[in-house]
């Protein structure tokens, strides 16, 4: 099996997805704290908070992480790019505790120190699987 290298602008795809997630969902926090509470039942509103600057600004960088993503996807398997959304609950805890003022528990920070280890083991691996074919040469999949 070989092990193909990535490529420095897919490393930089790698770093947007881990990035762009959390930094949106923690923008789109900032901005919901700051309205009142928002139900279905009052859709008005919830389209006025779409366009507010930190919500708007949040949902910009989901939009960004779903295509990143989505560019990752199609040089790398599912198994190799999800995780790189786990580095992301790293981010949010901090984003949480120094930004946005939350508590973290012990509890919450051993959980995050869980996965981040877990990313590292599938990180170790090629980033694309090769499967065998019926005449039984490797094939990219």
């Amino acid at each position: 099996m070989s092990h193909r290298r990535l490529k420095a602008s897919q490393y930089l795809i790698l770093l947007l997805v881990a990035l762009c997630a959390p930094l949106g969902d923690s923008c789109l926090s900032r901005g919901m704290s700051m309205m009142p509470a928002i139900s279905l039942a009052h859709p008005l509103l919830l389209l006025q908070a779409v366009f507010t600057p930190w919500i708007a600004g949040g949902i910009l960088l989901l939009i960004a992480f779903f295509a990143c993503y989505l560019t990752a996807l199609s040089w790398a398997d599912l198994t190799y790019v999800l995780p790189t959304t786990a580095f992301g609950y790293v981010l949010i805890a901090l984003l949480g505790r120094f930004w946005l003022h939350e508590h973290i528990s012990p509890m919450r920070w051993a959980g995050i120190l869980l996965i981040t280890l877990g990313v590292g083991f599938v990180a170790q691996g090629p980033s694309r699987t090769e499967s065998e074919t019926a005449s039984g040469e490797g094939e990219q999949a």
